[in-house]
């Protein structure tokens, strides 16, 4: 882990808009910029729900973002990019569609292809603004550099960063997930906390991250409970919003360990919910590196409201009574994942070294087929 001598960037959005009732900033924005012609990619709920945005001139709207976007899903919103050629692109949804935001914001007229920049900044630049508003709270993609879509090939996710994806502009409103169901609630409140566990307790922590990390975890800790129970709570609903916020701010720096790796193959394999799969496996891996990350493991603990341990077993025990208590199904049985497939799975990834390589002990295929046999 990293000192306060080591060196760090951290990037974010030149402007963050942050509150209720702000949707409509997007627009005011984007007349301040004298931008006329935006292509809104969104998943086809937002897409109804896009006047919100209060845009100005001509705006088109691509609805069909994928839960969990690949290839083709990303190839059909370039085409559009490529017809309409927008001045300005708004992702307006939750990750899924603020990462091909991303992607369509740089690649159009770039003479690029999406393998030539899949890996750490190969993006060559970028010639039109780029706004993002989220509408769940979980992935923190409008703060974020880094944008992932599914290879239907190998089944795996490719990941781009690139400083040329980072927001112009993120309009932050809470009340836009106010609508968002329990369940979904649940899992990408998860998703975002897995974002600072995995960051805090990253090989590459660094003090400058900590601070969001575990200021995420805590909002999580308080907040999450309440948004479940009642969706309308507009305080819970803006504490969550922070909290993954926080969580993006962490992923370009220092992004995520074992956690993220273990659950990318429930996703693009099961088509799992990304947020839910985080959830599977978060129990096991805390508690797997619990014994290197002793003193950590017990703020994160603490910090979600939880008695401080860091052995192993209670770590587990009580992270997994923490998710269930959400409502959240955390056997993979019940979700359709033969235990067949669960050596495939171990070795797809403990082939994410981008990820397995930040975690802060050392994982084997063995150690990560361990854990999907002990969520079954």
């Amino acid at each position: 882990m990293n000192n306060l001598t080591t060196p760090i960037e951290i990037a974010r959005p030149a402007i963050i808009e942050f509150g209720s009732g702000l949707v409509s900033a997007t627009g005011r924005w984007a007349r301040a910029r004298g931008l006329n012609r935006t292509l809104v990619v969104a998943d086809a709920f937002n897409a109804a729900r896009v006047d919100l945005l209060d845009l100005p001139g001509e705006v088109v709207v691509f609805g069909e973002v994928k839960p969990e976007p690949d290839l083709p899903n990303l190839e059909k919103v370039l085409a559009l990019a490529g017809q309409v050629k927008p001045d300005l692109v708004v992702g307006f949804g939750g990750g899924s569609a603020m990462d091909l935001a991303k992607l369509v914001a740089v690649l159009p007229g770039s003479g690029q292809s999406f393998m030539e920049v899949v890996g750490p900044e190969k993006v060559h630049g970028r010639r039109v603004a780029l706004f993002q508003v989220p509408t769940t709270s979980g992935t923190g993609s409008e703060g974020g550099t880094r944008a992932l879509v599914t290879d239907p090939a190998t089944q795996n996710k490719a990941a781009v960063q690139s400083r040329h994806m980072l927001a112009d502009i993120a309009v932050v409103d809470p009340d836009l997930t106010l609508t968002v169901p329990p369940a979904v609630t649940a899992a990408t409140g998860v998703d975002a906390m897995a974002h600072c566990v995995e960051a805090f307790t990253s090989r590459k922590a660094h003090p400058l991250i900590d601070l969001y990390a575990l200021e995420g975890i805590r909002l999580v800790g308080r907040f999450l409970k309440r948004a479940v129970r009642d969706g309308a709570d507009s305080e819970a609903r803006a504490g969550l919003a922070l909290a993954s916020m926080y969580g993006g701010f962490c992923l370009g720096p220092v992004n995520t360990t074992a956690g993220h790796a273990v659950a990318y193959p429930l996703g693009t394999r099961h088509h799992i919910p990304h947020g839910h799969a985080c959830a599977l496996v978060f129990p096991h891996t805390l508690a797997f590196n619990a014994p290197v990350v002793a003193e950590k493991t017990e703020l994160v603990l603490q910090a979600l409201g939880l008695p401080a341990s860091a052995d192993e077993r209670t770590v587990r025990d009580a992270t997994f009574g923490f998710c269930a208590d959400l409502g959240i199904e955390m056997r993979l049985s019940k979700l359709g994942v033969p235990d067949s497939d669960f050596e495939t799975m171990a070795q797809e990834a403990h082939a994410i070294r981008r990820l397995l390589d930040n975690n802060p002990r050392d994982l084997s295929q063995a150690q990560i087929l361990t854990m999907y046999r002990a969520a079954a």
